[in-house]
């Protein structure tokens, strides 16, 4: 081919590259009210606000939510739409955390600090995981006070032996609808309401029975689902996003009973996205224990229905991108992707690539972390 009619062919090729693109974007502007929502996801922080491993008495780059926080705000310079939520498992797990429930006391004017952290990161709401509950009742209680953000259970009920079954009280409020003004591909304004549920593996009452046993009861995570979705709906919800604290499979002890499990969860009808945890994986990843029917590992989805698992200790930020288009009189969603950003990866075995750590979550830490490093040194 001559030089003349290479470097034509090569500009109409382009040409026609940039007006497909224009008549996607075109059609998409003039056709029905499209948002794209980003739906962000933290899991099993277990206390690591910063890239400190307090066990071996080193600083690391490979956990902490102070990296995380920084694919965070990356993420919502992506998108001019997006929601952030935390999976549980947060006041437990390290020497932060033992220090907080051993010596810090906790008050209006006293914080948790793994709070002082999360707060500067305006979360819209987050679930309680098994480990809330390893400290007891009452600490967890006055620990929660310090976030800025609401709680959501849907499972965990009041143990009262004079009840019925129907009238069983929610110990969390069951879920929070978020009335979030978003703007749609048109540059439009729009309002989205979007329902948020909890939920937690019911082996946790088994796992902490010295503080569940006559106090509190957990019920089947689908059954619970089933009863929940419809209120929710009824109550306005656009579109339904599911914390869940538990595995992709059930936790050895619960197979009898089925439906708590991700899988499980991801059969109901009406629940949009999961974000789940507990078992300290990544989702979606290649992996053997996840090429199993009803899971896309391309796009993040099982059993139709996107999902997200962010791994533990802050080494991943999970991120759901949803698609929803306003057809019928109702906000549905079309499409989704799910994807994790690590906080540390080696490439090719040598090269590293760390995130940068957010300087102010560092400065917030900065006192509690001096102060849990002396309580560990003095305990005995």
């Amino acid at each position: 081919m001559k030089k003349g009619m290479k470097k034509y062919t090569i500009t109409l090729l382009s040409f026609i590259a940039l007006l497909l693109v224009w008549n996607q974007t075109e059609a998409e502007v003039s056709g029905p009210p499209t948002i794209h929502l980003r739906v962000m996801e933290t899991t099993d922080l277990h206390g690591n606000m910063i890239g400190y491993d307090y066990e071996d008495r080193r600083k690391t780059v490979e956990f902490g939510l102070s990296r995380t926080a920084s694919l965070i705000k990356q993420a919502r310079n992506e998108s001019p739409n997006s929601l952030l939520f935390d999976n549980g498992d947060i006041l437990e797990g390290n020497g932060l955390d033992e220090y907080a429930y051993r010596s810090h006391p906790l008050d209006m004017a006293n914080v948790h600090p793994v709070f002082k952290a999360m707060n500067t990161l305006l979360y819209d709401a987050a679930t309680a995981g098994n480990h809330e509950f390893n400290y007891g009742i009452d600490f967890m209680e006055e620990s929660l006070r310090g976030a800025n953000f609401p709680y959501v259970n849907a499972n965990i009920y009041v143990e009262d032996g004079n009840q019925l079954e129907e009238d069983d009280l929610n110990y969390f409020n069951p879920y929070t609808i978020i009335e979030k003004e978003v703007t749609d591909t048109a540059g439009e304004k729009q309002k989205l309401n979007v329902g948020v549920i909890g939920f937690i593996t019911p082996i946790v009452a088994e796992w902490n029975k010295e503080y569940f046993r006559g106090n509190l009861k957990v019920k089947n995570i689908k059954e619970t689902a089933e009863h929940f979705i419809p209120i929710m709906k009824s109550k306005g919800a656009d579109i339904i996003v599911a914390l869940a604290h538990t595995g992709l499979q059930s936790d050895k002890g619960l197979e009898e009973k089925k439906g708590n499990s991700v899988q499980a969860l991801s059969k109901v009808q009406g629940i949009d996205a999961i974000l789940f945890g507990h078992s300290h994986s990544v989702f979606p990843v290649k992996d053997e224990l996840q090429k199993v029917p009803g899971i896309d590992l391309k796009t993040g989805t099982i059993n139709g229905t996107a999902a997200v698992q962010a791994g533990y200790w802050g080494n991943h930020l999970g991120l759901i991108d949803l698609k929803i288009v306003f057809q019928g009189g109702e906000w549905k969603v079309k499409s989704s992707l799910s994807t994790i950003r690590p906080v540390y990866r080696t490439i090719k075995s040598k090269k590293k690539e760390v995130i940068p750590a957010d300087p102010l979550i560092e400065q917030i830490m900065k006192k509690d972390h001096q102060d849990a490093l002396d309580f560990l040194k003095h305990k005995k």
